[in-house]
């Protein structure tokens, strides 16, 4: 989906909720900001996830159009139910530092049973690099040993997302 689908989608959503004369008002940066507010009341705490689509759509929405390297948690119940979204590290336009033992101390501060990392290259590129699949392993690790479950990693760029679990790069024994 683009951008000019996403605006799209939005403005029938305000023609549905009756609000003609707010859509009338309402630019492209307005669309996309009602977009992720449905998107994030879509995604509160207990909201379990039911489907991939859902958890990459509302992180496209949110991470997309981020200038810089963003890289975050997703926490989880131990039924998969959202505890939250946390950005934990902002980089610059090419990397972020992440250190796994703050990742740790987030989630057990969040009580999660699971988590899914994400993170966004502003350049455009979904795909994983070397260095995104050994932070990948190290977090992994790290979580093992307080018994919190890593389900996936998930790069967003532009409108595309790439899962570590579907293509197999989630460690044995964590996912």
């Amino acid at each position: 989906m683009n951008k000019k689908d996403d605006v799209n989608n939005c403005r029938a959503y305000a023609v549905r909720a009756g609000d003609a004369d707010t859509l009338r008002l309402m630019n492209e940066d307005d669309v996309l900001t009602t977009a992720r507010s449905i998107m994030e009341s879509r995604f509160q705490r207990s909201h379990y996830l039911t489907s991939p689509d859902v958890t990459r759509q509302y992180l496209t929405l949110s991470l997309a159009n981020e200038p810089r390297e963003v890289f975050g948690l997703v926490f989880l119940d131990s039924g998969h139910g959202v505890l939250g979204l946390e950005i934990l590290f902002q980089g610059t336009i090419d990397g972020a530092a992440v250190y796994p033992r703050e990742v740790v101390k987030r989630a057990l501060d969040a009580n999660a049973a699971a988590v899914i990392l994400v993170h966004n290259h502003p350049s455009g590129n979904p795909e994983p690099s070397r260095a995104d699949q050994l932070l990948t392993e190290r977090i992994c690790k790290a979580l093992e040993t307080v018994e919190i479950r890593v389900l996936d990693h998930l790069i967003v760029a532009g409108s595309g997302v790439v899962s570590f679990a579907e293509r197999g790069l989630i460690p044995l024994g964590t996912g």
